[in-house]
């Protein structure tokens, strides 16, 4: 059996979620435009250079959801999913979790984006497991803090290696294990597997895998 990862933003999907989730509040008018729009460029320029500070981006990101209740920002991300994700997805990216999973592999999705925009993302591919930062939840309401280690740069790799382990497996239960990611901050996840693949990926990450040999493609 192989074990297969992926990446979400600019992977399966051509955009970033976490970035386009801020801009789907800012356009309904539940943050503000002048002081949230470039707040969220920032952040989302600091992650493409791999410079972000993601304690500081998660407190920016995930602070909206505790000032609402969960009923309404589950009715916003049904709207999200429509106006936002779905024209993001392309088929040959559908067509690659489908080709892994009709092969049986163990398959999961492995974001650092919070798991309440993510969690219907990977439902809406077919991928049974979800390995992101978590948004911590109490008594109905977010409380606008992550719970337990965020899923970014090598804290994926811990998060992927408690999720087996909660199974009973390990990096060595599988005959092959792939993750496909577009970033340099994947880079240590890319070096753990034994089939890194760099899907339309940046330029860092571009010169890295042509120079180990690993494979590039595009899902675009």
């Amino acid at each position: 059996m192989d074990l297969v990862l992926f990446d979400l933003d600019n992977t399966l999907l051509s955009g970033d979620s976490d970035f386009e989730w801020a801009q789907f509040l800012i356009d309904k008018g539940v943050l503000d435009r002048e002081v949230q729009e470039a707040k969220n460029q920032e952040f989302y320029d600091h992650y493409k250079a791999g410079t972000l500070d993601i304690h500081a981006f998660l407190d920016f990101q995930l602070r909206p959801l505790a000032r609402h209740g969960r009923a309404e920002l589950d009715a916003w991300h049904a709207q999200f999913m429509a106006a936002r994700i779905r024209p993001m997805i392309a088929p040959p990216a559908v067509d690659l979790v489908r080709r892994h999973i009709g092969e049986g592999a163990l398959t999961a999705m492995v974001t650092a984006t919070n798991s309440f925009v993510t969690g219907p993302i990977a439902r809406e591919f077919g991928i049974a497991h979800l390995i992101a930062t978590v948004a911590a939840h109490e008594n109905g309401r977010f409380t606008g803090k992550p719970r337990g280690l965020p899923a970014f740069r090598e804290g994926k790799i811990k998060r992927v290696e408690a999720w087996l382990e909660s199974m009973g497996l390990w990096w060595g239960s599988f005959e092959r294990s792939f993750f496909y990611s577009d970033s340099l901050n994947d880079l240590p996840l890319l070096a753990k597997v034994s089939h890194p693949v760099a899907v339309d990926p940046d330029e860092t990450l571009r010169r890295h895998a042509e120079k180990l040999g690993w494979s590039v493609i595009s899902l675009r």
